[in-house]
């Protein structure tokens, strides 16, 4: 299903323990372009529904583009929230921006290619998904929520531990 929010699980947990050295909501914009491919063939019937922004070569893609539009998007965001970092706006940088929106374009092909069987990772190389099935599905989900809770208690946890010790 696109745009699913189980992928945040994991970004979650990578978010709790590199804190600002990654950003969730670069994440969470390359989850949202990652499924646009498939949300386009669920709307016209027309395609493969886990096309090639759901391999690695196309995540390389779709990685790039989340990063290149997402640093500004995501800026622009914590401006509106008016989330600042001593009263100053927050740059987000490349680098960071880099390794979030690939983390995301990864960690989505792979989590996608253990549920769906028209996922074919390593295309154009092979179309075998040697992922597929590895763990259940329902093993699958609950290690993504567990990913996010886990993340959020590590997040908040160093939060209140930083703000007690200044």
């Amino acid at each position: 299903m696109p745009f699913t929010p189980l992928h945040m699980g994991s970004g979650i947990l990578i978010k709790s323990l590199l804190q600002g050295g990654f950003s969730l909501m670069v994440f969470g914009w390359t989850q949202i372009v990652m499924d646009i491919q498939p949300l386009i063939v669920l709307i016209t019937g027309e395609g493969h529904l886990h096309g090639f922004t759901h391999t690695y070569v196309g995540a390389v893609l779709v990685a790039i583009f989340a990063a290149l539009t997402g640093k500004h998007l995501s800026e622009l965001g914590l401006k509106l929230l008016k989330i600042t970092e001593n009263n100053l706006p927050i740059s987000i940088t490349w680098s960071v921006v880099l390794l979030s929106a690939f983390v995301g374009s990864f960690s989505h092909v792979l989590l996608d290619s253990i549920m769906h069987a028209d996922v074919e990772p390593f295309f154009p190389f092979t179309q075998d998904n040697l992922f597929l099935g590895i763990i259940s599905v329902s093993t699958l989900h609950k290690v993504c929520i567990y990913s996010g809770l886990i993340g959020t208690a590590i997040y908040f946890g160093v939060s209140w531990k930083l703000k007690k010790d200044t």
